[in-house]
């Protein structure tokens, strides 16, 4: 049975309180799956060198395309669910969340063949050099073998936030990054492992991840439940998942692309230790967006379900809050960074004077212009999470590939290394431009026929009669 208490509330709470009790969830849960990068990260380029630390910079870029399909299921089939719950249709969420778990397994299997079989290759594409090569292919060989866990476990978490249990959602990362952090130091000095350690210790931290999500859609807590019948393959509802995630999938294939380009032009201008800088200013930049994105995932369920109950009044209110809000968070982000950069460089590795320079310039010049960028994450989201996937995906692609990735083809040519850095703020202002011009054309089409607050609520009641 579906609990009614999770979807009232939905129709019904005051958007800015909905708001504030999905946000804390979500970046408490955003926060701890940040940290399986960025705590191997630390302990590797603490305890291991820089070059170690530059070969898991080389890894990034294709974890990235792992997460891509990952955010492919995860996003499209939760707001699909968000959709489906708004509109009381019950049966088809419970048909897409099986459908996501069968798309979820067959993209981390064909994941986990084709990554060993160009393993040593892309490595090398991306950036691996001969001094690197060697920690990026033992780490990576590691990630590879739990794709198909990390797979379902990221895809069908999103899922339960989707259905109204962001608490819980939060709950199955605490679990699984709490156990990463612990395992980490106990691979890496413990057993001398270095960074095949760090590698298995994500691994099965994603394994608990999986098991808890599973356990979550077979028990009487989840509002959609994971039946076999519903595992069954639907090409209509597969469709249905992947063109809405296409969006999320593009931006962060995207990325990955847009990295590893990065990653041979620092090469070419800077070395490995540009390579290692650019991973540093990655997990800061994490850490730092980290917030917005959280943000972002808690207004795409309620934009979504009251979207697709007719509620514009609502959704219109959610999310012009959530860009004040996004907004102010990337402002005082922008001015720590700003303020002082070489404290964040030196929690990463305290040891290089020549990585220490780098990354304080990096970082300081690949955020420049980070106030803009609460408004244009929300503004992209918009659109993904009422389902114009089409124009969700063009602003994705937008900064990533139309204008990042020329300009770090272009710009190093006339201020080498330098030029690659002063690409991504050019790129995160147009696409800031662009965005605000469609976001301010369609939030103009919504019409509300009705204040929010003087909206009548119907009462929803338990099968004794109690009022909910």
């Amino acid at each position: 049975m579906t609990d009614p208490r999770q979807v009232y509330e939905l129709e019904h709470e005051r958007p800015g309180k909905l708001m504030w009790k999905y946000f804390l969830p979500a970046f408490a849960s955003m926060m701890a799956n940040a940290l399986y990068n960025i705590v191997d990260r630390i302990y590797i380029g603490q305890g291991v060198d820089a070059l170690a630390l530059s070969g898991l910079s080389v890894v990034f870029p294709l974890m990235i395309i792992i997460m891509a399909f990952g955010m492919l299921v995860g996003m499209g089939s939760s707001v699909r669910i968000s959709l489906s719950l708004g509109e009381k249709d019950f049966n088809r969420a419970n048909h897409i969340l099986g459908n996501a778990f069968f798309l979820s397994l067959v993209f981390g299997f064909l994941l986990m063949g084709a990554g060993f079989l160009v393993r040593d290759r892309v490595l090398q594409i991306f950036g691996a050099g001969p001094e690197t090569i060697k920690y990026a292919s033992d780490y990576f060989t590691i990630i590879l073998l739990g794709t198909p866990l990390s797979m379902t476990g990221f895809s069908l978490n999103n899922i339960i936030r989707a259905e109204g249990n962001p608490r819980i959602a939060m709950y199955s990362i605490f679990i699984s990054a709490g156990l990463n952090i612990i395992l980490d130091p106990i691979f890496i000095f413990g057993l001398g492992m270095g960074v095949k350690g760090a590698a298995l210790a994500t691994v099965i931290s994603q394994l608990f991840l999986a098991v808890w999500v599973l356990a979550h859609f077979r028990s009487r807590r989840s509002v959609v439940r994971l039946h076999l019948v519903n595992i069954r393959p639907d090409p209509y509802i597969l469709k249905y998942i992947i063109s809405i995630g296409f969006a999320p999938f593009a931006m962060n294939l995207a990325s990955s692309i847009v990295w590893g380009v990065m990653n041979t032009k620092f090469i070419r201008y800077g070395g490995d230790i540009s390579v290692a800088a650019l991973g540093i200013v990655n997990s800061a930049t994490m850490m730092l967006v980290i917030s917005i994105v959280s943000l972002n995932m808690a207004v795409q369920p309620i934009i979504g379900f009251n979207y697709g109950a007719g509620l514009f009044c609502r959704v219109k209110e959610t999310v012009m809050k959530a860009i004040k809000y996004a907004t102010l968070i990337a402002t005082v982000g922008w001015l720590i960074c700003m303020l002082i950069p070489g404290v964040i460089i030196s929690i990463f590795n305290s040891d290089s004077p020549e990585l220490r320079e780098t990354g304080v310039l990096g970082l300081r010049i690949y955020l420049a212009v980070l106030p803009v960028i609460g408004f244009q994450i929300i503004a992209s989201n918009y659109f993904q999470a009422i389902g114009k996937a089409r124009l969700a995906t063009f602003l994705s692609l937008l900064r990533q590939i139309i204008v990042l990735l020329p300009l770090i083809f272009i710009l190093p040519h006339f201020w080498g290394a330098t030029g690659v850095w002063i690409a991504n703020p050019i790129s995160d202002f147009v696409a800031a431009v662009v965005s605000f011009i469609y976001f301010r054309r369609e939030i103009g089409k919504l019409k509300c026929d009705m204040p929010v607050e003087g909206r009548e609520r119907p009462m929803i009641t338990e099968s004794d009669g109690t009022v909910i």
